[in-house]
C-alpha cells in the first residue's frame, strides 16, 4: 500500500514547481486536482496549501481558491529592497574571519551547488548555500525575518533558474562570498550579498510582472 503523502512534502513539491516555473503566476491550484496528483486527501491537500500561502508565495482569491501570488512592480522592488536591508545587515554581523569549521561547511554547501545540474538541484542547493552563509549571523531574528522575507522571493526566482548564465553568475558571486568571509574583507561580504540579488529580480519583472 502506497503511503499517503504528507502535508509538507506536498508543498515543498508545489514550492518547487512554482520556483521553477512549472506552475505560473496567477494559476490557480484547484484542491480536487491536487487530491488527484498525490493521493492525498482533501485536508491535507489544505494543510499544504495553507503552508505555502503562509510564506506568501500563494494567495487565496474569493470564490476561486488558492493560486500562485502574482507580484507587481512595485511589491518586487519592495520585497528585493527588505531583502538587501536584512542580507546586507546579516553579512554585517558574521564573525568574519570564519572559523575553520565554518568555512568548510560553506565550502561544501557551495560544492552541493556546484555539482547541481537540474533546476531543482541548483534551487535547493542555492537555498542551503545562503542558510548556511546566514546562519552564522549571531541574532536568530534576523535570521528568522530573512528566511522569511527569502521565501516570499520563491515564486519570482523561476525566471533566473532557467538562465545557464545567471546559475554560472551566483555560482561564481557565492565561491566570491566564501573568499570573503575567509579572509576577513566584511565590506567585500556585504557588497556581494547586496550585488547577488538584482538578477532574479530583474530576470521576473521582464517575464512576470502584473500591469
Amino acid at each position: 500500500m502506497t503511503e499517503e503523502p504528507d502535508a509538507t512534502a506536498i508543498a515543498r513539491q508545489l514550492e518547487e514547481d512554482i520556483v521553477l516555473g512549472r506552475i505560473h503566476p496567477r494559476e490557480r491550484l484547484p484542491e480536487d486536482a491536487l487530491m488527484q496528483r498525490f493521493g492525498a486527501k482533501r485536508h491535507v491537500i489544505r494543510r499544504a496549501l495553507h503552508e505555502l500561502s503562509a510564506t506568501g508565495v500563494l494567495e487565496h482569491v474569493p470564490n476561486k481558491g488558492a493560486q500562485v501570488r502574482a507580484f507587481t512592480e512595485a511589491e518586487v522592488r519592495d520585497l528585493y529592497e527588505l531583502r538587501e536591508l536584512l542580507e546586507t545587515t546579516a553579512a554585517a554581523l558574521i564573525p568574519l574571519p570564519l572559523a575553520v569549521d565554518d568555512l568548510t561547511r560553506l565550502r561544501a554547501a557551495q560544492a552541493a551547488h556546484d555539482a547541481a545540474q537540474d533546476p531543482a538541484a541548483i534551487f535547493r542547493a542555492n537555498l542551503a548555500f545562503h542558510r548556511t552563509l546566514f546562519a552564522l549571523c549571531p541574532n536568530p531574528f534576523l535570521v528568522e525575518a530573512l528566511e522569511a522575507a527569502s521565501a516570499r522571493a520563491h515564486g519570482i526566482r523561476f525566471a533566473s533558474l532557467r538562465d545557464p548564465a545567471a546559475v554560472q553568475a551566483a555560482r561564481q558571486q557565492h565561491h566570491a562570498m566564501i573568499a570573503a568571509a575567509q579572509h576577513g574583507h566584511r565590506d567585500d561580504l556585504v557588497q556581494l550579498c547586496r550585488e547577488h540579488l538584482p538578477a532574479s529580480r530583474a530576470a521576473y519583472l521582464a517575464y512576470a510582472v502584473t500591469p
